[in-house]
């Protein structure tokens, strides 16, 4: 008999409620398989089963307020309590026996990231019965910031798919099984049969439980918890999520005040609806969190990229045959950037509570278009690095961020922004902040203007630059300065190396 008790819930927390039990009496669990959720006040622990067995007892029910290393259950072990588990839960069951002459070869997820708990599959590449080769693409996960590839780690057939496509899967799901050996394409046809097995799951797990203490909360406070945007997994409402209902009562309102119009049925008939992906939910969820948050403003300026692209124009071949890549205008921007953040600190700082946090550093975070939306690769030390290295590092990230291969590694820790919606056509824009930076500074169209230069009306490339800041460390002063710095900076580039 083994006991399961409560884990380490982290430094200073010492009790946990329990929020749901995935497993009742009588059930067989594998080794690893999820038992419960406990809630604490600001994080959701899950509790493994260290065995393979039978659940014999649940000690601590579902609302129950436990301490650490408090008893929750009980599993008996034993040879015969392993065969059922398939049945329970698939995810993490053993799968299907082993086929004569190969042998069976998990799928599972791959490291997703820093902090990246869960992610959603968005595409199989394969179907059961498959075969495929090792190291060949099988399916496509997504998580809210990338795009996650995962290769066959052996060659054989798919034999089961436990998570299909839309399905949510946590860092250490099973996605599938495959058969290694001679005998793999045999284990296909009866596969099949139980690859379908999780959809109902994935269709159930839509009608989620929120967590005691948050129902609670809601039913004290008379909120209904269809307006509360729940944190937990699979949409679950915690108890930092009724807080937060609570505090700001009125924040679900403009959704609701906002219905969708009538349509007619003939309207309707042409239209198509595509649930966002998750990579633009977070986008638009950050977007507007900026907006409620930062106190933006937005100063412009304009600048004559006459010298900029003279000086281009004439080294652009020669640093092409020496370095290797091409010399393109972000360089000059981020060198003319970090130039006016030595003079301007508090755009390249950020506020954390009642503090200011300035840094004596440069992380360029270079927004990027792709194909499924707007990410941000930061370019670590931009301080320290030469036009070279810049262009290098802009041409790699920018071609990862296009393939879906950044990591979140890649696109965190950023202390300011760059966005250049001139590539795109733009005239002039007002950026929005990336928090919790405190400055963006939006490029545009390089677009000939008449100028009036020594009293004389002249054509020249002229392009508007936005600076968007947060007010509230940012004065008007320090934006202005700022923005004048980096205009100064690229109509004479020759300032960039005497540091002027």
């Amino acid at each position: 008999m083994s006991e399961i008790r409560v884990p380490t819930l982290g430094e200073s927390v010492t009790e946990a409620t329990v929020a749901t039990w995935f497993k009742k009496p009588g059930d067989a669990v594998a080794v690893d398989e999820m038992l419960c959720e406990l809630e604490t006040d600001k994080v959701t622990v899950e509790v493994p089963s260290p065995v393979a067995g039978t659940l014999s007892e649940i000690v601590a029910a579902e609302g129950e307020t436990v301490g650490v290393d408090a008893l929750l259950a009980q599993v008996s072990e034993g040879g015969e309590a392993a065969a059922p588990a398939p049945a329970a839960k698939a995810e993490a069951a053993p799968v299907a026996a082993p086929v004569a002459g190969g042998d069976n070869v998990d799928v599972m997820v791959p490291t997703l990231g820093e902090s990246v708990s869960e992610a959603t599959v968005s595409t199989w590449f394969k179907q059961v019965g498959d075969t495929v080769a090792q190291d060949e693409m099988l399916c496509e996960l997504e998580t809210d910031k990338v795009s996650v590839e995962v290769p066959a780690p052996a060659a054989g057939t798919i034999v089961e798919i436990l998570a299909p496509e839309g399905a949510t899967v946590d860092a250490a799901a099973k996605l599938a099984v495959l058969s290694s050996g001679g005998g793999a394409a045999a284990a296909a046809a009866p596969a099949a049969s139980t690859a379908s097995a999780p959809a109902p799951a994935a269709s159930g797990a839509k009608d989620v439980e929120n967590a005691p203490s948050a129902n609670k909360i809601m039913a004290e406070k008379g909120i209904d918890p269809a307006g509360v945007q729940g944190s937990g997994r699979d949409g679950r409402v915690m108890k930092e999520d009724a807080l937060k209902a609570v505090s700001a009562p009125a924040a679900p309102a403009p959704a609701a005040a906002a219905p969708r119009a009538p349509v007619s049925a003939d309207d309707a008939s042409r239209e198509e609806r595509v649930k966002m992906t998750r990579l633009r939910q977070t986008i638009a969820r950050r977007l507007k969190e900026s907006q409620n948050t930062a106190a933006m403003l937005t100063t412009y300026n304009e600048v004559d990229m006459g010298a900029v692209m003279d000086l281009r124009n004439e080294y652009k071949d020669l640093f092409l045959k020496k370095h290797g890549t091409k010399l393109g205008f972000m360089s000059f921007f981020t060198k003319a950037c970090v130039h006016a953040l030595k003079e301007v600190p508090e755009v390249n700082a950020e506020i954390d509570g009642t503090d200011v946090v300035y840094k004596n550093y440069v992380h360029m975070g270079i927004a990027a278009g792709t194909p499924t939306g707007l990410v941000v690769p930061v370019i670590r030390d931009a301080d320290q690095m030469g036009f070279a290295d810049i262009e290098k590092a802009i041409a790699e990230k920018g071609a990862r961020a296009r393939d879906g291969k950044l990591s979140m590694a890649e696109m965190q820790g950023g202390s300011f922004t760059i966005s250049n919606g001139g590539v795109y056509g733009s005239l002039m824009s007002s950026p929005i902040l990336n928090p919790p930076q405190s400055g963006i500074l939006g490029m545009h169209k390089i677009q000939d203007r008449p100028m009036a230069i020594n009293g004389q009306v002249v054509i020249r490339p002229m392009m508007y630059l936005a600076l968007s800041y947060d007010h509230r460390i940012v004065d008007g002063k320090g934006a202005v300065t700022f923005l004048v710095r980096v205009k100064e900076a690229l109509e004479d580039p020759r300032r960039l190396l005497m540091d002027l």
